[in-house]
């Protein structure tokens, strides 16, 4: 059996897709998977083992110049690309009108995603021929395992999701390296960041934990910032702007991880690394960090400003040990 899986963006949304192709392989021996994925984040199916194919997308860059010479000849390639093949179900775990009018109406073969009640833009599921109503109080991983399920005629298992993907990692780490653990500090909403007075105080309580710790980034704002937060700390290291697999390597290798609401703190959980996510204005409930040791800070008021850096220091001396 062979199904295609739209699923474009985010970071965040597109790993919580992955544990629903765990489930699928568990029940259907033999299920493969061919997956539309935007550009940037089309290293993240590959890390899954039933995953053999990837059509990269690149709407988001495409929209800006759509009818350029050059967009035009991508956008016919990867038409092209999309309809080489026949698949046995085509599962839009996109729910949105973009994602469904440019590539889940193309593809072909039997097309499922969410109805008109629980689908995220409810036009969307318009262009289906199966919908299937997936209720939305529950975590999106949830949603997405439930919506494989019913999809592909099987019943969602009721055991925690398995991503699936920290294996392809933890078989290349290097055991002999140093005890380090990772910092989390940027995010693309201002009002998720924590204050980097809080940051560096946070870094001065780990001071005895005999711990390195190690900062990325991904633009040169943040790259600024992480320097900021290292001045004086002999044992924080401000990392090389790093691709998403080589920043997986280290997430992966950490003893633990702080961050703000942002992707990589979604990568981390999949990774199976204990995370303490810190939340301002957003509810980590039905988004927030899903699998093993996964902390959830939530602040006063949804002010970020307000959660102290005791607090996390606190949430962390079980992994300091």
């Amino acid at each position: 059996m062979r199904v295609l899986i739209v699923k474009t963006s985010s970071m965040g949304d597109v790993l919580h897709t992955l544990p629903a192709l765990t489930d699928a392989t568990q029940a259907i021996p033999g299920i493969c998977f061919d997956w539309v994925v935007e550009e940037g984040f089309a290293q993240i199916p590959t890390w899954h083992s039933a995953v053999e194919k990837v059509l990269p997308v690149a709407i988001r860059r495409w929209r800006k110049d759509w009818f350029s010479a050059q967009v035009k000849s991508e956008r016919l390639a990867f038409r092209n690309s999309l309809r080489a093949m026949q698949y046995d179900a085509v599962i839009d775990a996109q729910g949105l009108v973009k994602s469904a009018a440019l590539v889940t109406r193309l593809a072909h073969g039997p097309k499922h995603g969410m109805d008109w009640q629980t689908a995220r833009e409810p036009l969307a599921s318009l262009f289906y021929n199966y919908r299937h109503h997936i209720p939305k109080q529950q975590h999106a991983v949830e949603r997405t395992r439930e919506l494989f399920a019913k999809s592909l005629g099987y019943s969602k298992a009721q055991s925690q999701g398995d991503y699936a993907i920290s294996q392809h990692f933890l078989s290349h780490l290097n055991t002999d390296t140093e005890n380090y653990a990772v910092f989390l500090h940027a995010t693309t909403r201002d009002d998720k960041h924590w204050p980097e007075s809080h940051w560096r105080e946070l870094i001065g309580l780990l001071k005895d934990s005999g711990l390195r710790i190690k900062l990325p980034w991904g633009a040169p704002h943040e790259e600024a910032r992480a320097k900021r937060l290292a001045e004086g700390f002999d044992y924080v290291d401000v990392l090389p702007r790093l691709e998403l697999e080589s920043i997986a390597r280290i997430l992966a290798g950490a003893k633990f991880v702080v961050s703000v609401d942002t992707g990589l703190s979604h990568l981390t959980a999949a990774l199976d690394r204990p995370n303490v996510t810190l939340y301002g204005p957003t509810d980590p409930g039905l988004i927030g960090g899903y699998g093993k040791n996964q902390v959830a800070q939530s602040a006063p008021d949804k002010d970020s400003k307000k959660l102290k850096a005791e607090n996390v220091y606190s949430a962390l001396e079980d992994y300091i040990r």
